[in-house]
Formats: C-alpha cells, sequence, structure tokens
C-alpha cells in the first residue's frame, strides 16, 4: 500500500466553521472558535495521519477585505497558502443564496489551479430540498473539483470529505510524526485560548482590539505545575475596564474559563496570572504587530 501524504489549506469568508471544521479533523482543540468573525489570525497547522496518509491542515484567517494592517496581514496570510497546497477546502455555510463574501473569494480562487473542493458546512440547518438548491448554485460556478455538505459541529460526513481529499493527494512521504497534531508553539495556544475567552466573555467593541502574549510559561520544579503570565493589550482605556469588569469579575471569568482549558491541554495544573494594558492602535503599529507574531 502506498502512503500518500499532502497540504490541505481552509478557505472562507469569516465564521463560516472552518476552524470547528478542523479541529473535528483532528479530535484536539487546536483553533479557537467563536461566533465572532475573523477569529484566526495567524496560519495554523494541523496534522492528522492514518496508516496511508498524512493531511497537513493550513487554517487561514478568513478572506476578507481589510481595515487595516492587522487584517492585511490576515488576509496575505490565507491567500499565500493557495498556490503551495495540493488541495484546497472552501468552506461555506447553509445561507440560501451566495453573497459578496462568498463571491469575492471565489473571484481569488479563479486564479488559482490547484483542485479545489468545496465544503458546504452546517447541512443540519437545512432540508434536503434547500441543499439541493445550493448545490446547483455552487455546482453552476465550475470552479469546484468537488463538493460535498457536512456538518462540522456535529462531525457528519467528515470521513466522505476525508476519502475526497486523499483522492486529490500525491504519493509521498509523512512529513510529521504520527503523533503530533499541530505545528503552533503552546505559548502561542496559551495566548490563543485565553484570547478566544475574552471573545466569549465581552460583547461589545472590544474583542477584535484585543491581543494576548505568553510573557512566561514554566513548569514548577518537582510539581505537576504550570506557572503562565500573560498579558491582554487592548486599544482603549474604556476598553480596559470592561475587560477587567466591575470587582475584576470578567478577568476572574475569563482567567478561569482559560486555565480549565488549559489544563486539559496540558495535562497538569495551571496557575494563571493576568494583566491588562493598553497598546494604542496596535492593529496599525508595524513594530507591534511583529512582536505578537503576526509578522
Amino acid at each position: 500500500m502506498k502512503f500518500k501524504s499532502g497540504f490541505v489549506t481552509i478557505v472562507g469568508r469569516p465564521n463560516v466553521g472552518k476552524s470547528t471544521l478542523m479541529n473535528q479533523i483532528i479530535g484536539e482543540k487546536i483553533a479557537i472558535m467563536s461566533d465572532k468573525p475573523q477569529t484566526t489570525r495567524n496560519k495554523i497547522q494541523s496534522v492528522y495521519t492514518e496508516n496511508d496518509f498524512q493531511i497537513v491542515f493550513i487554517d487561514t484567517p478568513g478572506i476578507h477585505k481589510p481595515k487595516h494592517k492587522l487584517g492585511e496581514y490576515m488576509v496575505r496570510a490565507a491567500k499565500d497558502t493557495l498556490g503551495e497546497v495540493d488541495a484546497i477546502l472552501f468552506v461555506v455555510d447553509e445561507s440560501p443564496s451566495i453573497g459578496p463574501g462568498d463571491e469575492f473569494i471565489m473571484e481569488v480562487l479563479k486564479d488559482v489551479r490547484t483542485p479545489i473542493i468545496l465544503v458546504m458546512n452546517k447541512i443540519d440547518k437545512i432540508d434536503q430540498e434547500k441543499f439541493n438548491a445550493l448545490y446547483s448554485l455552487y455546482k453552476d460556478k465550475e470552479l469546484f473539483s468537488d463538493i460535498v455538505g457536512i456538518s462540522a459541529l456535529e462531525g457528519a460526513n467528515l470521513q466522505v470529505l476525508i476519502d475526497k481529499i486523499i483522492d486529490f493527494l500525491p504519493v509521498g512521504p509523512q512529513y510529521f510524526p504520527g503523533d503530533m497534531i499541530t505545528d503552533q508553539p503552546e505559548r502561542l495556544i496559551v495566548a490563543e485560548i485565553i484570547r478566544e475567552k475574552i471573545l466569549h466573555y465581552i460583547h461589545e467593541e472590544v474583542p477584535h482590539g484585543v491581543a494576548v502574549e505568553t510573557a512566561m510559561m514554566k513548569k514548577r520544579e518537582g510539581k505537576n505545575i504550570v506557572d503562565i503570565h500573560a498579558t491582554i493589550y487592548c486599544e482603549k482605556k474604556s476598553h480596559k475596564g470592561i475587560i477587567i469588569g466591575k470587582q475584576g469579575r470578567k478577568l476572574k471569568g475569563i482567567g478561569k474559563s482559560a486555565r480549565e482549558d488549559m489544563e486539559k491541554l496540558l495535562g497538569s495544573k495551571v496557575y494563571l496570572e493576568l494583566w491588562v494594558k493598553v497598546k494604542e492602535d496596535w492593529r496599525n503599529s508595524q513594530n507591534t504587530l511583529r512582536t505578537l507574531g503576526y509578522e
């Protein structure tokens, strides 16, 4: 039996379930999830290995029209992967018509020679008739090598999707060890977990102006405890107050929820300390973006 391997990028407009899909296939929480758009900011590689194949998934920030330097970086990170992979998964949701966001991405994909699999996500929310109508709409575009309907949240049809991906993979080497599931350093995953909790806890304009830096992460000698110090950066003083909350309640909730996820990830007790600092207009600062790992 020949071993197949290759790289697959996941693209789509923000909030269609790209990170949920990747986490479900890998079986671990690698990419953060939120109901707010533009949650993923970096290219995240995850590895799915079986006896006869290895798929390296690249979860990208949603392709959108950028409004600041961070947005430009996110779109560049997404576009840069398109010509370097063996297949592209273009994820859409159950919306009954093709919106401007999806049209914008398809315009980008027209110039790409890589095989494109259209992944119609959230099919659990629509009946067969609506699915068929949506399927026909996309098929008429004559852009896709294959089309498959799934529910990433419920895990429906994921094996069908994986089988379709394998069809496009070349015979090749195993690029990563079989037990490796991501190329992301733990410090970055920890920072992203904290940012996910902020996205869940804060409902005003604040979340997209927030970045998290893991300042310190160290295991205590002779003990199964990891000490983590992290800084949350926001753009305005008023935002700092919202993140901390009355009597520090919001920050405590964010910390508690993040710590529980970190303990599952690291398999040890976590002692987490959080600070909130104001860094005005950081999304347009080249130096700050570089410091936070976005350049």
